[in-house]
């Protein structure tokens, strides 16, 4: 996958103008390379970024040959859904990277269809240590395995390749099948009796007030 991209000179406020001609500003840095201002077709960068994401190798061409890059980081204007700048890293495709993985839910849980459970997931993303060109694009999970309320799917059940291995503890828990939370609500049972009685009780009480101020007095 490549993305073409140009040095840039524009920089701070200029940057809009940048913006309003379609493109997007860029940063290259990576472990041992100096720091390069570079500039993307929003159009362009906007396809590889929907096929690669943040954790698969481009080839980030400009000037002399490519390089191989991963998405770092897309910094987003949230109001307006639009790309502000993006964060190229460099990589060494020799030399073992960590990057966050996508995890993608799978299938229905019997305790949540069955027995009405709640699906509650503890991450979304999965630490993962590999080459570049080894790291996986996303991490599937089962969730047809969770059959009883209370059961879960750990670090340690998810599948396992000699291409990578999780950069987390093989005991964290990805995902629960937990039992539905029941509001327990007091009810207090009224019969005749009961109203008798307090009534009584309040007449007591009335009398031996009136009883007190009098004495007072």
């Amino acid at each position: 996958m490549e993305l073409k991209a140009e040095k840039r000179e524009l920089f701070g406020k200029k940057t809009g103008a940048l913006r309003r001609s379609g493109f997007v500003p860029a940063e290259l840095y990576g472990h041992g390379i100096k720091n390069v201002h570079l500039s993307v077709a929003l159009k362009d960068f906007q396809a590889v970024y929907k096929t690669a994401g943040g954790n698969t190798v481009v080839n980030l061409s400009f000037e002399t040959k490519p390089r191989p890059v991963m998405i770092h980081d897309v910094h987003m204007d949230y109001v307006n859904n639009a790309v502000l700048s993006v964060d190229f890293h460099e990589v060494k495709m020799d030399e073992k990277i960590t990057a966050g993985v996508p995890l993608k839910f799978v299938n229905e849980s019997p305790a949540v269809k069955d027995l009405k459970g709640v699906l509650i997931k503890a991450m979304d993303e999965i630490e993962v240590e590999a080459f570049p060109q080894n790291m996986p694009s996303e991490i599937i999970v089962d969730l047809a395995v969770l059959k009883n309320l209370g059961d879960s799917v750990y670090i340690k059940d998810l599948s396992v390749s000699a291409d990578y291995k999780y950069a987390v503890d093989p005991n964290t828990v990805v995902v629960t099948a937990s039992e539905p939370e029941e509001e327990e609500i007091e009810t207090v049972e009224v019969t005749p009796e009961s109203v008798i009685v307090e009534t009584e009780e309040k007449k007591a009480e009335r009398e031996n007030n009136k009883q007190e101020n009098s004495n007072e007095a």
